[in-house]
């Protein structure tokens, strides 16, 4: 067998032979090439690149050794750690902006949800207060009460002196002059309890929701921010207790007795602002708790809506899910007016409810005659100009105008209540919020039957009372729907975002 190998440029071209005896032209001793061992070096020389090509010693044991070296040492390196993030969590989990621990740190923590669920009670308390409230308006209790005395009017009278002290005062106003100068102390009793249990509820919801809100604050459970929104909202408490004496006011003046045809009772437009404000209270209190709980669940699960936020994320970027959300904000918008203009407002301040007891017409006819609805004799002007006064001062337009905003309401509830069912928007839109959007129907359905019910049977006290309550339940129907397809607010975002990075498994706080 030859012994020598033919070489190309110093690289082997034929077979080799590992023992053949080296060649006269090779008699000195082959030098040896250092192996490097700098791991950057190693990386950069791929172990199938041949030695010739790096300029090393063309001794084909020597490459072979080297070869083997250099492939060991590759294979050993240290490669650089993908970031936590992205080896635990999967990208549906991920949510932008990406939050780094120092940001994190920075970024206060979204309330506990012990913030929300006290939200939620003062809510509930403040529909007791409402419901109550037309109770009030409905039994002609609200003028029993001549004096407002928030502090020491928490008591009712406990003696037989105090009662008839109280019975005396309630004897010299207009209504007890006009319509109830019959009445004997026990019926004074009834409507006093009733009046004085309405303004008892009013302190409670006071005492429960300013008692908490000086813990949160003091304790910092929640951020500036929404301090400041919650104590608007106890501002708002005492500012609806001075309204509501306000109103009770107009319906004790003395002039009410000197003015022809006048029965005495508050100014409906008092009432309406009265019951405005409640229902902005509500709104308030209802919405923010709720949101707290939502956010407080996404920092948890990391869902949204029934979804992954980043399935939940490019719903609310839909076309589709924009266009049902600005349908259900100007439904919210229509029940709430619908409710202003019913529940214990106009209807029952000007006891719109006692003309046209029938459904669907009103005289046979789908619209009372204009002359009625448009009556000279509510202008107040010598031109007879301000004929817009009917809409709100006029029992027949009143009823009127509640009666097509219910029926318009309705309508498009129910139109939005049948868009769930298609099969491409079904698909798109949230989960929960197809879920609100049939139980908002749902509740305009009994909220119809009620309504109906009131007028036909000439508004009995229980199914008025009924009425004016399951206005505020399709309210919060509503509310719970927009809430659906709200996204998770910035704290959330970024303690989901830092806890995920962390692998907690829980929120930063409880």
């Amino acid at each position: 067998m030859k012994g020598a190998s033919a070489l190309s440029n110093g690289v082997p071209t034929g077979n080799i032979d590992p023992i053949a005896k080296p060649t006269p032209a090779s008699k000195s001793p082959p030098q040896k090439t250092p192996v490097a061992t700098s791991s950057v070096l190693d990386a950069a020389i791929p172990p199938e690149i041949p030695a010739a090509e790096t300029g090393s010693a063309s001794n084909p044991l020597v490459e072979h050794i080297e070869a083997n070296q250099r492939t060991e040492s590759y294979a050993t390196q240290t490669l650089p750690q993908p970031p936590p993030f992205v080896a635990s969590n999967p990208p549906s989990e991920l949510v932008e902006p990406i939050l780094v621990e120092s940001n994190a740190k920075q970024t206060p923590p979204p309330p506990p949800s012990s913030v929300g669920v006290w939200l939620m009670i003062s809510s509930v308390l403040v529909l007791v207060v409402v419901v109550v409230g037309g109770i009030t308006r409905l039994t002609e209790s609200g003028l029993s009460i001549t004096k407002w005395r928030p502090i020491t009017g928490i008591m009712p009278p406990s003696s037989n002196e105090a009662w008839e002290e109280e019975f005396s005062m309630y004897k010299a106003t207009p209504e007890f002059k006009m319509l109830n100068h019959s009445m004997s102390l026990d019926d004074f009793k009834r409507i006093y309890y009733m009046e004085w249990g309405h303004r008892v509820l009013g302190r409670l919801l006071g005492i429960v929701f300013l008692g908490p809100f000086a813990y949160f604050t003091l304790t910092k459970k929640i951020s500036p921010p929404l301090a400041r929104k919650l104590g608007g909202l106890g501002l708002l408490i005492g500012v609806q207790g001075a309204l509501g004496w306000y109103m009770v006011r107009s319906g004790l003046e003395e002039s009410i007795l000197e003015t022809p045809g006048a029965v005495p009772r508050v100014s409906h437009y008092r009432l309406a602002a009265h019951l405005a404000m409640a229902f902005a209270l509500y709104i308030g209190m209802f919405t923010t708790g709720m949101s707290i709980i939502k956010d407080r669940k996404f920092v948890r699960t990391g869902n949204s809506g029934g979804l992954p936020v980043a399935s939940f994320t490019a719903a609310m970027n839909n076309p589709v899910v924009k266009r049902f959300k600005s349908y259900s904000w100007v439904l919210t918008g229509l029940v709430l007016l619908t409710a202003l203009s019913g529940a214990c407002v106009f209807v029952a301040g000007l006891d719109a409810g006692l003309v046209y007891n029938e459904w669907p017409l009103m005289g046979g006819r789908l619209a009372p005659p204009t002359d009625e609805l448009f009556s000279p004799a509510y202008a107040k002007s010598e031109t007879k100009f301000d004929l817009w006064r009917n809409i709100f001062d006029n029992p027949t337009t009143v009823q009127f105008d509640h009666r097509v905003l219910a029926t318009t309401t309705y309508a498009g509830i129910a139109l939005l209540f049948a868009q769930t069912f298609r099969p491409a928007w079904r698909s798109i839109i949230p989960p929960l919020a197809i879920t609100s959007a049939r139980a908002a129907f749902a509740m305009a359905n009994v909220q119809v039957l009620l309504g109906i019910s009131t007028l036909i049977y000439m508004v009995p006290v229980p199914l008025a009372a009924a009425h004016q309550g399951g206005s505020i339940l399709l309210l919060s129907a509503m509310l719970q729907l927009i809430i659906a397809l709200r996204r998770p607010s910035t704290a959330a975002r970024a303690w989901r975002n830092f806890m995920t990075t962390q692998g907690a498994k829980k929120g930063p706080v409880n």
